[in-house]
């Protein structure tokens, strides 16, 4: 089978987890930005990629564990200029908002640098309590529990 023919059919038979993702990177939903499914990339398909921020997003399986086929497929896309993001099924399916925030932090680029130091004598705490924290940092909010999450 050659490979547009295998693209073809692996867009029609996705996992539950690429069904998942995909329902939420389609059609502009992430932030207005556009992912495509199931594309070759040289000799390699990807799950799903976005052109414009050289972003890739692969959903894996167990048979993922240790594969020196993934680092070899990794490295040559990284060499291509991609970002190669993994996660695996089981965490798209069941922690899907962390997944989405990582896929969205990626698209942004890296975290924020942090502040420069303070000048000296001018720690934490002496030019008073506004001053104490940390403009880059937002707090921790938990995500929601889903019903399964809640049964003990």
């Amino acid at each position: 089978m050659d490979q547009r023919q295998f693209t073809k059919t692996l867009r029609q038979n996705m996992t539950d987890a690429e069904q998942l993702l995909w329902k939420q990177l389609r059609a502009h939903r992430m932030d207005g930005q556009k992912f495509r499914r199931q594309q070759p990339i040289g000799p390699y398909i990807v799950d799903f990629v976005h052109f414009g921020l050289r972003l890739i997003v692969e959903a894996d399986g167990g048979q993922h564990v240790d594969s020196e086929h993934d680092a070899i497929r990794d490295a040559w896309l990284r060499s291509q200029g991609f970002t190669v993001l993994r996660f695996w099924n089981n965490d798209i399916l069941q922690s899907t908002e962390a997944v989405l925030e990582s896929i969205y932090t990626a698209m942004r680029g890296t975290a924020p640098s942090p502040p420069p130091s303070p000048p000296a004598g001018e720690g934490p705490g002496e030019r008073g309590p506004h001053h104490d924290h940390n403009p880059f940092t937002k707090p921790i909010v938990p995500l929601p529990l889903t019903e399964r999450d809640a049964m003990p």
